[in-house]
C-alpha cells in the first residue's frame, strides 16, 4: 500500500476523528500536504450551547429550594449537560475544523472538571474550543478564571487566613509543570496568592480583594506580594511547563511511549514561540518522524474517537441521540464527566473483557442487526443516577440509527473497504472477515468495524 495513503489515514485520525465517507477518494489521490492544509482549515468560531436555554433553574445550593425544586433543578441540569455533551460530539463528527475539535477534546481531558452547572460547563467548553489552537498562556489564564474550574477545585472557598490548596496544587501538578518541579511550600504560597479568586452567581470571574492575602510570598525562588496572575506568569516562565505540556501532547497525538529527544526539541521550540499551540501542532504533523511505522496504528481509540469515527464514515441519522450517552457511560468516557481531575486515562485502560465486547458489537447494534447485550459490574462512579449498568442495558437497546448505505456503496464501490476503514491492516485476516459477510459492501463494512484492528488508529 502506498505510503502516502497510509500517512493520510494516520493524519486524519490523529489530527481529527478519521475520514468522512466523501473523503475516501482523496485519501489515495492527495498528498499529505494537501490533507494537512485541510486539517488546519479555519472558519469563524461557532460556540456550542444547550437547547433548553430558556430554562434557568435555581442554584442547587439555594437554601430556599424545596426538595421538589432540587429534584427539578437536577433534571434540568442533567438535560442541559446532556445537550452540551451531544453538541460537542456533533462538532467532532461534522465540523470541517477537525484539528480545532480534536485539540478541544484533548484540552477537555487536560483541564478536567466535573460539575453539575450547565452554564459553567458551556462557558468552559467554549473557552477550550475557541482557544484550542491559540496561545497556551491565554488558554491557561481563561481556564483558571472559569467558574467551572474554580468551582471544581474549591477556590471559591480559598480565603485569606484560611487558604484552600486544592486549586494551586492541581494547577502545578496537572495543568502546567508536573510533579517534581515544585515543593509543598510552593503550593502553600501559591494558594495564598489565589485567595479571593472566585465568581458571582452569574458565573463572572471575581477577584474578591477583601478575601485576598496581600502578604509577601515566596514561590519558585521568587519573593513578592504575588497575585494569582503573578503565580501563573511565574509558572509559564519555567521551561518545565513547556516540556510537561509537550510531553502530554506527544503521548496523545503521536505515541504513548515518549521519545525524549524529540520532545525536548519540540518543547524548546514551544517555549521560544511563546506557547504557540498551532505552531507546535504544525511542527508535529509536518515532521517525518510523525509518519514512522512505529507511530501508525498503535493507539487504542477512546470511546469518543470510536463513536465520532463511525459517525463520520457512516452517514447516519440518529433518532434518539440521547441514547449515545448511555454508550459513553458503558464504555467509560462520558463527556463533561471525567472520572477525576486527572481526566481520562488512555491506552489499554479503555479495554477490558466487557468493554471490548460492546465496542466490537456497536457497528452491528447501530446497524440494527442485533440488540444490545451487555452485562457488567456495578460502577458507582460512572452511574450518574442510574441503578446499574444492567439497568442501562435494559432501558436503551440502541440509538435508533438510520444509515444511508447507498452513499457507502457508492464511495467504496470497486475498492477494498479494509484499506479505507483500517489505519494499519497488516494484521487483519480478511478471510475471517469474509466468513461472516454476504460479500455486500454493507456487511463488509459492518464486519470490518467489528474487528480488533478497527479499535486502533
Amino acid at each position: 500500500m502506498a505510503a502516502s495513503f497510509i500517512n493520510n489515514k494516520h493524519l486524519l485520525w490523529r489530527a481529527g476523528f478519521g475520514p468522512r465517507i466523501d473523503q475516501v477518494d482523496s485519501l489515495k489521490d492527495d498528498n499529505v500536504k494537501t490533507i494537512l492544509k485541510e486539517v488546519f482549515s479555519e472558519e469563524s468560531f461557532s460556540p456550542i450551547a444547550y437547547e433548553t436555554s430558556d430554562i434557568e433553574p435555581l442554584e442547587y445550593t439555594d437554601p430556599t429550594a424545596t426538595a421538589k425544586q432540587k429534584r427539578e433543578i437536577q433534571k434540568v441540569n442533567q438535560r442541559q449537560n446532556n445537550e452540551l455533551n451531544l453538541n460537542f460530539l456533533k462538532k467532532m463528527t461534522t465540523s470541517k475544523e477537525q484539528l480545532r475539535e480534536k485539540m478541544a477534546f484533548f484540552w477537555h481531558g487536560h483541564f478536567a472538571t466535573r460539575i453539575n452547572n450547565p452554564k459553567f460547563n458551556q462557558q468552559l467548553l467554549n473557552v477550550i474550543r475557541e482557544k484550542s489552537l491559540g496561545n497556551f498562556k491565554e488558554l491557561l489564564f481563561e481556564v483558571s478564571r472559569s467558574p467551572a474550574m474554580l468551582n471544581f477545585l474549591n477556590n471559591q472557598q480559598n480565603k485569606k487566613d484560611h487558604p484552600n490548596e486544592n486549586f494551586a496544587r492541581e494547577v502545578m501538578e496537572l495543568f502546567t509543570m508536573g510533579r517534581g518541579n515544585y515543593t509543598e511550600s510552593d503550593i502553600r504560597e501559591a494558594a495564598r496568592a489565589f485567595t479571593g479568586w472566585g465568581y458571582d452567581k452569574e458565573g463572572n470571574f471575581n477577584e474578591r480583594k477583601k478575601l485576598h492575602d496581600t502578604g509577601s510570598k515566596t514561590f519558585l525562588g521568587k519573593t513578592g506580594n504575588f497575585t494569582g496572575d503573578d503565580i501563573l506568569n511565574i509558572i509559564l516562565e519555567q521551561k518545565a511547563t513547556a516540556e510537561f505540556i509537550t510531553t502530554k501532547i506527544y503521548t496523545f497525538f503521536v505515541n504513548e511511549k515518549p521519545d525524549l529527544k524529540i520532545i525536548k526539541n519540540l518543547s524548546e521550540n514551544f517555549y521560544e514561540a511563546g506557547y504557540d499551540i498551532k505552531k507546535l501542532m504544525t511542527e508535529i504533523f509536518s515532521s517525518s518522524w510523525f509518519y514512522d511505522k512505529k507511530n501508525i496504528g498503535n493507539r487504542i481509540k477512546s470511546p469518543t474517537e470510536l463513536f465520532a469515527g463511525m459517525m463520520r464514515m457512516l452517514p447516519m441519522d440518529i433518532q434518539n441521540p440521547e441514547n449515545i450517552i448511555v454508550y459513553q457511560k458503558l464504555l467509560g468516557q462520558m463527556l463533561l464527566y471525567p472520572p477525576n481531575v486527572s481526566g481520562w486515562p488512555n491506552g489499554k485502560s479503555w479495554i477490558d473483557s466487557s468493554t471490548l465486547m460492546l465496542r466490537l458489537q456497536i457497528p452491528q447494534i447501530w446497524s440494527g442487526l442485533r440488540p444490545m447485550e451487555y452485562s457488567a459490574k456495578e460502577d458507582d462512579d460512572m452511574d450518574m443516577g442510574m441503578k446499574s449498568r444492567e439497568a442501562l442495558n435494559k432501558s436503551f437497546k440502541n440509538p435508533n440509527t438510520t444509515i444511508d448505505w447507498s452513499k457507502v456503496d457508492k464511495a467504496l464501490s470497486q475498492k477494498k473497504a479494509e484499506d479505507y476503514l483500517i489505519v494499519n491492516s497488516e494484521s487483519l485476516d480478511m478471510n475471517t472477515v469474509k466468513q461472516f459477510s454476504d460479500q455486500s459492501i454493507k456487511m463488509n463494512v459492518i464486519n470490518l468495524m467489528s474487528t480488533p484492528e478497527y479499535q486502533l488508529m
